[in-house]
């Protein structure tokens, strides 16, 4: 009887040792690593111009959050937003081919397009990282369609608080026709604040409410920041318009315009150390991508295009040509520069690509830069294609055509833009050839993007 209680006593023992053992190899198992996909943030500026950063020579603005961000990650420095314009950049974004797939490739104003917007059966960028199991927001500019319709919840974000015009008066939060455009989600829903704060407190509100380490899942969010577009407000200014009227209540006097419109791109940096700052309190810089541009150059005299031609609405460097930065700790090589050409439309295929996807969506032009960021490889080479108001343009290599329409005859442009980034020297009538093959490439380009695309702003 003794000897067959010790031998019952010895298998369990041995029993309990070995599932013990089963315990701590199952525990190991799920302690391996795996590839996690990053939390993406994506900033866009509104109108800022090429040079108005100090990272990227600006003399007079301080930026010292967007140059920490340049430090920390790469700069580029042929960076383009797809349009030269709001609306058309930002329905390349959201589907990552050029616009004029979509019909939006003019501004979806506030005044003759308020029944219009980026088709419902477009395949957003939001939709297709949901698809990945991201949780995605968006807070701020949407401006692609301002009827409820249109409104970014059913564009593939879970939440939105923001505007969906042009722009809207900082404190008020009336557009350019006299319209209260402050919406939560669905519906308008006003609240005090300053366009820029209230971008930034959703931010972090949505940071901390969408910790992966609380969720289980990654996020998407998407800050469309107003800055430094007009009206020329800081934050203690008053307001610029009130419901009823399209027309400014007052003036801001000229002598004050460049000190507030300083304060405003200042203000937008601040906004970026307040959003790294609250991933740090997270403990989510490792794992999160953080990417900075604007949607075209700077509006008129009162930007700064960085020695580049032009600005905004113009489809010469200045009016496309933008900064741009990324920054993705322990993965992206910290404080490098990258002269590779990029475009809005890249961000969708990219991200998805971090997600471990690739895009749904079809006619997807845009590309996917990961291994470049990742690993530093050389982008392939592509022709390139910007369109406005009927002037075309195209990038081939460091070639750019420019296709000009004036009275009865189009005008080509040629420049060189490794030797004459400021398109100050027109080599088209001694390079025939090759004008006249961009030509053709260009006349092909338009067929293939307008085929039976009906104009929703042009």
């Amino acid at each position: 009887m003794k000897s067959k209680n010790v031998l019952n006593y010895s298998i369990l023992v041995v029993y309990v040792f070995l599932l013990m053992g089963c315990k701590e190899s199952k525990k190991e198992v799920e302690n391996i690593p795996k590839e996690s996909k990053p939390n993406i943030i994506l900033i866009m500026a509104d109108d800022l111009g090429y040079g108005e950063l100090s990272s990227y020579g600006s003399p007079k603005v301080k930026t010292p959050n967007l140059d920490k961000l340049a430090e920390k990650g790469v700069k580029f420095t042929d960076f383009h937003a797809n349009g030269p314009v709001c609306s058309p950049t930002r329905a390349a974004l959201m589907t990552g081919k050029y616009q004029q797939r979509t019909g939006v490739e003019g501004v979806i104003t506030a005044v003759g397009h308020r029944e219009v917007g980026l088709s419902l059966d477009e395949i957003t960028l939001a939709e297709e990282l949901k698809n990945q199991g991201y949780v995605t927001a968006m807070f701020g500019k949407w401006h692609l369609g301002y009827a409820e319709p249109y409104n970014p919840t059913y564009q593939g974000f879970d939440d939105f608080t923001g505007f969906v015009s042009g722009n809207i008066d900082y404190h008020s939060h009336i557009d350019q026709a006299g319209y209260l455009d402050w919406w939560k989600n669905k519906k308008i829903e006003d609240e005090p604040g300053y366009t820029t704060d209230l971008i930034t407190k959703y931010g972090k509100k949505f940071i901390k409410e969408n910790n992966p380490k609380k969720t289980g899942k990654p996020f998407f969010l998407y800050l469309a920041q107003e800055a430094p577009h007009y009206p020329i407000q800081g934050r203690n200014d008053k307001p610029l318009r009130k419901e009823g009227s399209g027309k400014f209540i007052r003036k801001v006097p000229k002598d004050s315009v460049p000190i507030i419109y300083k304060e405003m791109i200042e203000l937008m940096d601040e906004s970026v150390g307040e959003i790294i700052t609250t991933l740090g309190e997270e403990g989510l810089n490792e794992n999160t991508m953080v990417v900075f541009c604007s949607d075209n150059g700077p509006a008129g005299s009162r930007g700064d295009s960085g020695g580049l031609r032009a600005a905004k609405a113009s489809i010469y460097e200045g009016g496309h040509r933008v900064p741009a930065i990324i920054s993705y700790p322990g993965k992206v090589k910290e404080g490098w520069v990258s002269k590779e050409t990029v475009l809005t439309m890249d961000f969708l295929p990219t991200f998805v690509d971090f997600a471990n996807g690739t895009p749904s969506g079809k006619n997807i032009d845009g590309i996917s830069i990961k291994n470049h960021l990742l690993k530093n490889e050389s982008l392939p080479k592509r022709d390139l294609f910007w369109s406005f108001k009927g002037k075309t343009a195209m990038r081939s290599g460091s070639w750019k055509l420019i296709e000009i329409p004036k009275e009865n005859q189009i005008v080509y442009e040629l420049y060189n833009l490794e030797n004459d980034l400021a398109e100050t020297n027109n080599l088209a009538s001694s390079n025939q050839s090759l004008v006249e093959q961009m030509k053709q490439k260009m006349s092909d380009w338009k067929k293939d993007v307008r085929q039976g695309v009906e104009p929703v702003a042009n």
